[in-house]
Parts: C-alpha cells; sequence; structure tokens
C-alpha cells in the first residue's frame, strides 16, 4: 500500500516537473521578460511578497471573498432545490431566474453589481451567481432521479425524514453533487478574481493583477496566478473533504413509528368491505369481501395477473381503489416483489432503517443469512440472499399487517422451508398475508388458510 502511495506522489511530481519544464522552454525561446517569465523569476517574485504584509492581506481577503461567495450560492442551491423539488410551484417560479443567470456572461454582472453595490462586495456577489444556479439545477435533478421505488417503500415503513434523506435521497444526490462542486469550485475563483480586477477592492489579488498589468511587473503577475493556483486548490481540498465525508457518513437510524410487534398478542383482524379497484375501464378486482385474522399466515395462490400486487398495494395505501374500504389494521409492512433495498449499504443497515437498532437487525438477519454476508453492500449480495434481506425486513418492520409478495422467488427449497418457518414462528399472532406461485415445499398440506373468494365475483363480473 506504501509503494503505491509513494509511486502516485512521484508520478504527480514528476508531471509538475514536466510543465515546469515546459514553462522554462516556453520563457527561454520567448527571451521577453515582459511576456513570460521563468519559474526561477516568478518563485523570487513569490518570496519577495511573501515578506510583505499586503500580499496575506490581499490573498485572506480575497480567500474570505470567493468562499463566502461559493458557501452562500452553494447553501441558498440546496435549500431552494429542496423546496422546488417538494412544491412544483417554487420551481416554476424560479426557472427564469435560472434562464437569467446561465445566459447573462459573468462582466455584465460584475458591471451591473459594481453599479448598484461598489467594489467590496462585487467577488461575493459574482461568485455567488455563478455558484447558485450550477449547485440548484444539479441539486434539482439528483432528487429528481431518487429511486421512486425506494420513496415508496420509506411511506409504507413510515420512515424518518433523516432516514430517508440519508439513505434513499442522498445517493442519488452523490453524483450530481460531486460534479455540481467540482465545476463550482473552479469557476467560483476564475469569476471571483475576474470580478476584483474589475473593481479593484481593497485587499484583493484581483487589485494586485491589475496594478501588476499597469507596471508591466510580469513576475509580480506569474507569482499571484501561482498563489491563485495554491489557494484554489487548497479551498477545494477542504471543501472536498467536508463533502465526502458527508457521503461516507452513515447515521444512527431511529425507529420509524410504527406500532411494535411484540406489544400486544392481541389477534388483530383485517375486515375488507366491498373492496374494488379499476384501471381503464377494466375492473382488477371488485365486492371483494373478506376478514383476515392473526395466526397461521394466509396464501393468496390465485392465477397471475388476478390483481394480488394491486390488493397489496391497495391495503397499503400506495394505491386508491375505486370502492370499498379496510378497517381494522392501520399499519402495513411490505415485502414488494422487487427487492427495493438500498443497494449501496449493507444487509444490517438496511434492516436498521426500519428497527432503530443496529443490533437488533444483524440478530435479525442470522435467521436467513450467514454472518459473512451481514456486513456486505446489498449489491454484492445474491438475488436469494436479497430475497431474504426483504423478507426479514418486512417481518421485523412491526406492522399489525404483513404482506409478503412472492416471498420464495429466487430460493431453492431449502432456503424456502427455512423462509417459512421464519414467517410462522415470527408471526406473533399478526396477519400475515403471502401471494405466491412458489409452495414452500413440496407436501405442504392443502387445507392452509387461503384468501378464498377474493376474486371470485370479480369473475363473475366480467365473465
Amino acid at each position: 500500500m506504501m509503494q503505491n502511495k509513494d509511486k502516485k506522489y512521484i508520478k504527480k511530481f514528476m508531471i509538475l516537473l514536466f510543465w515546469l519544464g515546459v514553462w522554462q522552454i516556453t520563457a527561454v525561446c520567448v527571451d521577453n521578460f515582459l511576456l513570460v517569465v521563468t519559474p526561477l523569476q516568478a518563485l523570487r517574485a513569490i518570496i519577495v511578497l511573501a515578506g510583505q504584509v499586503e500580499f496575506w492581506r490581499s490573498a485572506l481577503g480575497s480567500l474570505w471573498r470567493i468562499a463566502a461567495g461559493f458557501l452562500l450560492g452553494a447553501v441558498l442551491g440546496l435549500l431552494l432545490a429542496a423546496v422546488s423539488y417538494r412544491y412544483r410551484l417554487a420551481e416554476e417560479i424560479l426557472r427564469p431566474f435560472m434562464v437569467f443567470c446561465k445566459a447573462v456572461p459573468v462582466a455584465v454582472f460584475a458591471v451591473l453589481l459594481l453599479i448598484w453595490w461598489g467594489a467590496s462586495p462585487l467577488a461575493v456577489a459574482v461568485c455567488f451567481f455563478v455558484v447558485f444556479p450550477n449547485i440548484y439545477l444539479n441539486t434539482l435533478e439528483g432528487l429528481k432521479s431518487a429511486d421512486a421505488e425506494l420513496i415508496e417503500t420509506a411511506e409504507v415503513f413510515r420512515l424518518p425524514f433523516a432516514t430517508r434523506f440519508f439513505y434513499i435521497y442522498r445517493p442519488a444526490l452523490k453524483p450530481f453533487l460531486l460534479s455540481a462542486f467540482q465545476l463550482s469550485l473552479g469557476m467560483s475563483w476564475k469569476s471571483g478574481v475576474a470580478a476584483e480586477v474589475i473593481g479593484t477592492p481593497l485587499h484583493s489579488i484581483g487589485g494586485a493583477l491589475y496594478l501588476a498589468k499597469i507596471y508591466l511587473d510580469t513576475a509580480d503577475l506569474f507569482a499571484w496566478t501561482a498563489v491563485i493556483i495554491v489557494l484554489s486548490v487548497l479551498f477545494e481540498k477542504i471543501v472536498f473533504g467536508c463533502v465526502e465525508y458527508f457521503f461516507r457518513w452513515e447515521p444512527a437510524c431511529k425507529r420509524p413509528a410504527m406500532p411494535q410487534k411484540n406489544v400486544s398478542r392481541e389477534r388483530r383482524t383485517l375486515c375488507v368491505a366491498d373492496f374494488g379497484k379499476c384501471y381503464h375501464d377494466r375492473w382488477i378486482f371488485r365486492h371483494v369481501e373478506q376478514e383476515f385474522h392473526g395466526g397461521e399466515p394466509y396464501f393468496l395462490d390465485t392465477p397471475s395477473g388476478s390483481g394480488k400486487t394491486t390488493f397489496f398495494r391497495c391495503l397499503c395505501g400506495l394505491e386508491r381503489p375505486e370502492e370499498g374500504e379496510v378497517s381494522g389494521i392501520d399499519a402495513f409492512s411490505v415485502q414488494f416483489q422487487e427487492d427495493r433495498l438500498c443497494e449501496e449499504y449493507s444487509a444490517v443497515k438496511n434492516l436498521e432503517m426500519v428497527m432503530g437498532d443496529a443490533k437488533e437487525a444483524r440478530k435479525a438477519l442470522t435467521w436467513l443469512l450467514p454472518e459473512e454476508a451481514l456486513g456486505q453492500p446489498c449489491h454484492e449480495l445474491s438475488g436469494g440472499m436479497k430475497r431474504r434481506v426483504s423478507l426479514v425486513r418486512a417481518m421485523e418492520a412491526g406492522a399489525q399487517c404483513v404482506l409478503l409478495d412472492e416471498p420464495f422467488t429466487g430460493l431453492d427449497e431449502e432456503n424456502r422451508e427455512k423462509a417459512y418457518e421464519y414467517i410462522r414462528t415470527h408471526a406473533n399472532g399478526r396477519i400475515i398475508m403471502i401471494a405466491t406461485h412458489i409452495r414452500p415445499w413440496e407436501n405442504m398440506p392443502e387445507d392452509v388458510q387461503k384468501g378464498e373468494g377474493l376474486w371470485e365475483r370479480t369473475r363473475k363480473t366480467q365473465e
């Protein structure tokens, strides 16, 4: 590892030497110190400048202005993007301003702001107008790109806002924000120093560059350029260090506002009355009348396409039925047909999101997963393992009614038996409904509870 790091640093050093060599050769070929100075002459100028108090005041003054403009634009861009994501009207209101910011040249901004506000806040304002639209638009796109299925899952499991943000929205934001920050950091220094050259405020790098231009002091011009590069790189390192830490940080998850499964052993009853769902003038199911009681799981093994998944979605509130009502249960957890896991995070973290306790999550997962798989990111797990993680998540969420949609898909016979045994032993008197085409084991008895009659009236209506 150390050898690789050493090679990396040596490579960077050699690249730096290459460009210094190009600079030196260019200066020698031009042979005019008013046009190009050598690296050594620029270094001497930096040493001379560094011995002056005004040098440090100018460097720190510019750093403060550009950092203030960047941070103001970044923070406001993030906040307004969140507001626009939540409220479509806000996005519509801000759209013309975004077009204005992107279309108007920086020089026009600088001249207008110089007339309105003077030289002192000019660099801050210009940096803000350069950074703000970039951060805003990328953040908004990142929020819109968040996985809709994971957002639905969060609604069903009643995940707290912090959990949704850090583990659903944050991964979606990552590529957009990294790109936006990288571009904005470079542009903020370019535009900020350019604004200082136009406004020439006191104690600024731009003002020093302007004086170097007037006096044809090319060595100072190159020296200040080198200072800008160094400050820009350092500022970028600090900002990106904070951003990368933010994306690596995995805060503990709070327990969702879900009634806990072990609080009461009282068996509940789910009443479905005159339930119906229609798509494009076609009834998926209609006049469904059924009572579901806690205890042994119910198997809904009606033919494919008969509406079991839609029925589950209507029960848990993800879709509105055209008619009928549900009573007796106010908290559902669901294992969807898709796994719907936060793929970047481990199985333990995915379960912690609904349990609020990492230790309990690890303990629950050991029923169906090997120990070595618990800490792996979910995208590294096999399809069968992911299916078991989503099953445990649904069972451990603490809802009064658990809806399992094809829980045995991708499992071999041994793991199907283990999964079904896990479901039965962890029912705790709750209502468990299983929509499946696969029996947990081949010799499963025929007299298990079924959702008999759920779709009979629908079939008669369609016939």
